[in-house]
């Protein structure tokens, strides 16, 4: 089994998700231009499922961009899911959405075309993170695309310190309290399971994935595709 924990959410901290995380809006539209041309070569009708769907901000991109692709997105989160699902009422794309209370195992089999897995896989510890990748491979069809975007990177690196510094930058603009950046070393250590980038790839073969390729990177948020 697999596990995709995420901190806790009630309806109201579910409703201020997208509003923390607007200052951002520069590193998300580039990550979302980015994940787009990636997936230029998917099925017109493709079938995407979106693990860790949160509020459906990668749906809501990719859907106004490719009409004919159908979507399933998979949450741990009732109140993330409400909000998911109440943002694509809105933008009129509820019937091409399917929402799923769960983790990937909890997920349909498909076969998808392509899987999106977006600021997730860091929550999932080191030991279980070959068998969440597993459990994505397993709903693609052979070739299908994998998409993902983490926090990575090499903790241990003498440049880190460096690279804290400016992870600091992008909690400031997030309302990080003075208390919460002290506590960052320790969260990404202890709270976060931050993997280097050669660990990840390494789990992605490991779960059947081929040619891990990185196509995306702010500060320490990476992405990367491979091929099921």
């Amino acid at each position: 089994m697999t596990s995709e924990p995420r901190p806790a959410f009630d309806r109201s901290m579910a409703e201020r998700y997208d509003e923390r995380n607007r200052p951002l809006a520069p590193i998300s539209q580039a990550l979302h231009f980015l994940s787009g041309l990636a997936l230029a070569g998917a099925p017109e009708g493709a079938r995407v499922l979106s693990v860790g769907v949160g509020t459906g901000a990668e749906i809501l991109a990719l859907a106004q961009a490719r009409p004919g692709w159908r979507f399933v997105g998979v949450d741990p989160s009732a109140e993330m899911l409400e909000v998911c699902a109440e943002r694509l009422c809105a933008a009129g794309l509820a019937e091409r959405c399917t929402l799923v209370q769960g983790t990937v195992d909890d997920a349909p089999q498909g076969p998808f075309d392509v899987a999106l897995a977006m600021l997730v896989a860091h929550f999932v510890p080191d030991a279980e993170r070959e068998g969440f990748y597993r459990g994505i491979h397993a709903r693609l069809v052979p070739g299908g695309r994998y998409l993902g975007a983490e926090i990575c990177a090499d903790l241990d690196a003498p440049e880190f310190p460096r690279m804290l510094a400016d992870w600091a930058q992008v909690q400031r603009l997030m309302g990080a309290s003075p208390e919460s950046l002290a506590a960052l070393p320790r969260q990404l250590r202890e709270t976060l399971s931050v993997l280097t980038p050669e660990r990840t790839a390494s789990h992605l073969q490991a779960a059947g994935f081929s040619r891990p390729t990185p196509f995306f990177q702010a500060f320490m948020i990476r992405g990367v595709h491979a091929d099921a």
